[in-house]
């Protein structure tokens, strides 16, 4: 009986995987890694918070309105480890897809459509230049207008942690109730929005931080997507 080759052990090109060196596919080939698998961050504090302050259904209805409440009906998610590791091993950031033994695939927004249930047609969305170029106190400023909070100091850039939007929310929580005015209601959707743009959507580095970029987008709550 013929058997097939026994796998290459790397790219057999190198001029495109050009941070081949680096990725994390090299140790395994030399058996460093095989026993430890990636740790992938968790927002648990952000359903453990839901959890413990669960929604008005004035907010639900703005959430719903969003398109974004069904990431909070879906809530925690049973992730698995091992295939977590395994893909981050076979993704390549030169190409922006995984390299399997079937081919390469990468990720969609059809991929995002299934999964989560939001809406992925219509207009990209971009930050205009202006947004960018903005000091700490002109998003701290935005963050006034947009959800009546004001994070306390002056670093961070644009950011602001999770943690102060989180006890924000526990302080306001008692007050949202059916005769809450709508501004108040809108301050405290887009706060639960920010929690889950920093924890769910788009966590970064920190773990503990989301920009305050995001408020520019949440203007108006009606058909964001």
């Amino acid at each position: 009986m013929d058997f097939p080759p026994p796998a290459h052990p790397g790219p057999a090109e190198d001029q495109l995987l050009v941070l081949q060196g680096d990725h994390r596919s090299s140790f395994v080939w030399e058996g460093q890694l095989s026993m430890q698998p990636l740790r992938p961050r968790r927002p648990d504090d952000l359903w453990e918070f839901i959890g413990e302050h669960p929604f008005h259904a004035r907010v639900v209805a703005r959430l719903q309105a969003t398109g974004f409440y069904t990431i909070f009906e879906l809530g925690r998610m049973q992730l698995d480890w091992s295939l977590i590791t395994a893909l981050v091993e076979r993704w390549r950031p030169e190409t922006h897809a995984f390299h399997l033994p079937t081919g390469e695939a990468t990720n969609t927004l059809e991929d995002v459509q299934v999964l989560y249930g939001l809406r992925v047609d219509g207009l990209a969305v971009a930050l205009p230049q202006y947004i960018r170029s903005m000091a700490r106190a002109q998003f701290l400023d935005m963050m006034m207008h947009f959800t009546g909070y004001r994070p306390q100091g002056d670093a961070g850039g644009s950011r602001v942690a999770l943690s102060a939007i989180r006890d924000h929310m526990a302080f306001l929580h008692p007050d949202i109730t059916g005769e809450t005015e709508d501004l108040h209601i809108e301050r405290y959707t887009r706060l639960a929005l920010l929690l889950l743009f920093g924890c769910v959507l788009f966590p970064n580095t920190s773990g503990s931080k989301v920009s305050m970029r995001f408020l520019h987008h949440l203007q108006e709550l009606d058909g964001l997507l």
